[in-house]
């Protein structure tokens, strides 16, 4: 049988879908309208940078402008329907996918007992006990409520000292849970105290098996198609070999396809789907005009070899690229506009003077930049001013740069 072909733009189509990009942004963002999204997504990358705003309230706030942070705060902090944990990074996520984290807290109590030794974190393994009553007794703690006696190393903030070690540890490994963030910083407590007992380890088993096929079902559901190596990628627990012998199980039982999709330059990559994806994926109608600001961390470009091949958009983050090798700036924002990716700000929040300072766009090549796109712009970064709380957006002069 013939392999099915997902042309470009339906492959782009069927991904924003995927990703809450393709419907018009509006709706309630609050309470279970809030959970829904996010589950619907899978999970939200948190990030401490507050360029403009922190990552995850940007994710949020691009797919529902009505979304504001204290909503997050309430779901995460107050109603218990998120916990904190690892995907590829630091994330919220859904409480229901608890149980889907047992296997994790396995592997990651394995995996991190190797990392601290060949980080040299000396002793950490000894502070268990002392950092389990110092919770016990006081309730919930961040890293600077513990270890007080102990040196801190000169390494930089991966330089931890024991307690703090012992905390991250038993946060990664499951004996506590993240409750919240004060100023950004994790503050723990015991999981015992934080999650229902019918969700923490110990009352269901971890069927090792099971898990590995709800969470690539889970992946493949939220990316639409997806190589295998995608599908091990999208939560960070199921290893590649894992993710090759499901996707070779569920092809075998028909339960998958193999398809061709086509990148920007119209070359053919095969990717695995559902039955009938390729044709549900025609039928899904434009994405809205409007011009979007997404965060460097937003699921739709979370993986950046991907973008690439659906959007043609090549973007790395350049926190960490030194000021004069930079070629666009420290914290760039990708500008999206209908379905494609239309260029990249520079902009930053000066809350001292109350405004929104754009320092420089570029257009992406081959995007013009006509006066009407300029004006929905200049309507987005409103928007986004008063999501930050701000009450002007200045632009620099010389503004508009020419594509790089």
């Amino acid at each position: 049988m013939a392999v099915q072909h997902l042309d470009n733009r339906a492959a782009r189509r069927l991904f924003m879908d995927r990703h809450a990009l393709i419907e018009t942004p509006t709706g309630a963002a609050k309470g279970p309208a809030l959970l829904d999204l996010i589950t619907r997504l899978g999970f939200v990358q948190l990030d401490s940078i507050n360029t403009v705003a922190r990552a995850h309230d940007m994710i949020l706030y691009s797919r529902r402008p009505s979304y504001r942070a204290k909503h997050l705060k309430q779901l995460y902090e107050g109603d218990r329907a998120l916990f904190e944990h690892w995907t590829h990074d630091a994330a919220v996520i859904p409480m229901q996918f608890y149980p889907l984290w047992h296997l994790r807290f396995q592997r990651d109590a394995a995996r991190l007992k190797s990392r601290y030794r060949n980080w040299h974190r000396d002793n950490y393994e000894a502070q268990f006990d002392t950092v389990l009553k110092h919770i016990r007794d006081h309730g919930a703690v961040g890293s600077s409520d513990v270890g007080k006696d102990e040196k801190k190393g000169s390494g930089g903030w991966w330089d931890w000292h024991p307690s703090k070690t012992a905390l991250e540890y038993l946060w990664r490994s499951g004996a506590l849970s993240v409750v919240g963030r004060n100023g950004f910083q994790k503050q723990y407590d015991l999981t015992e105290r934080v999650i229902e007992e019918h969700l923490r380890p110990g009352a269901l088993p971890c069927v090792e098996a099971d898990t590995v096929d709800t969470l690539c079902n889970g992946a493949l559901d939220r990316l639409g198609f997806a190589t295998s190596g995608e599908i091990a990628a999208f939560w960070d627990t199921v290893s590649s070999t894992e993710a090759r012998a499901w996707c070779k199980s569920q092809l075998d039982q028909g339960e998958l396809e193999e398809i061709e999709v086509a990148h920007t330059d119209g070359k053919l990559r095969r990717a695995f789907a559902r039955p009938g994806v390729v044709e549900a994926a025609q039928d899904i109608g434009p994405a809205p005009t409007r011009m979007r600001v997404l965060s460097p961390f937003d699921p739709a470009i979370r993986d950046r070899k991907r973008a690439e091949r659906l959007f043609g958009f090549h973007y790395r983050i350049e926190v960490f690229v030194p000021a004069p090798k930079r070629i666009y700036g420290y914290y760039v924002f990708p500008l999206f506009e209908g379905e494609r990716m239309v260029g990249r700000i520079d902009m930053k929040a000066q809350r001292d003077a109350d405004r929104l300072q754009v320092t420089a766009v570029w257009p992406e090549r081959g995007v013009k930049w006509p006066a009407a796109r300029v004006r929905k712009l200049e309507s987005e970064l409103q928007r986004v001013a008063r999501f930050a709380g701000l009450s002007q957006v200045v632009f620099a002069d010389g503004w508009l740069r020419d594509a790089v």
